[in-house]
């Protein structure tokens, strides 16, 4: 048999439906024998690009309502915890740091996962260290170690670079999925987007 083509998933810590993505991808794409690659992104400058300076679920009143009820009846479908930020769009940047070092460790799953429950399940603030540490540490990983490097020059580059290759690629918004020069965009686009990896083989 042919050998299904990877997946790679954008997401954003701040981005409600990127947290739905982010707890199933991974059980998804192993059940359909799918490699998954992670890569975190900010939206603030892709939406900037477009002529909005906020999430277009607050720029568009009605819009933003329709998706926190549709997020409370999807967490109920999927068993998630949810509880409505206090604060949205929330700082997700120094998460995204931390997440870029680790994008390619095995700790990306697990730490990206809990991060999003402790924004969108807990409403914690996720752009505080402290928060973060906490993740880290409860992970088993050098908490300071890493807080420190994902601050760094270099990675701060990188992370930059990450967010211009997804504008260049056409992102518009999070969770996207990308298979090959597919884009499926938006949560409920995963099954999908894993059916076409598996019926596009790499080449």
């Amino acid at each position: 048999m042919s050998t299904p083509a990877p997946m790679t998933l954008w997401y954003e810590f701040a981005s409600s439906y990127s947290y739905l993505a982010v707890m199933r991808v991974q059980a998804a794409a192993d059940a359909a024998g799918v490699e998954l690659h992670w890569r975190p992104f900010l939206l603030g400058p892709v939406f900037l690009s477009l002529g909005w300076n906020d999430s277009p679920f607050n720029i568009y009143p009605p819009k933003g309502r329709y998706m926190w009820r549709d997020m409370e009846r999807l967490c109920e479908r999927y068993g998630f915890p949810f509880t409505m930020p206090s604060e949205f769009p929330r700082n997700g940047l120094l998460a995204a740091r931390v997440a870029r070092l680790g994008q390619e460790e095995d700790w990306i799953g697990p730490f990206s996962r809990t991060v999003m429950q402790a924004n969108f399940g807990e409403d914690r603030d996720i752009g505080d260290p402290d928060v973060l540490g906490g993740i880290l540490d409860d992970l088993g990983l050098d908490a300071d170690t890493l807080i420190l490097q994902a601050q760094s020059d270099d990675n701060r580059k990188a992370l930059r670079a990450q967010v211009e290759e997804a504008t260049q690629m056409g992102l518009f918004g999070a969770p996207t999925f990308v298979v090959g020069k597919e884009l499926f965009w938006g949560n409920d686009r995963l099954e999908d987007a894993l059916d076409w990896a598996q019926h596009h083989p790499a080449v």
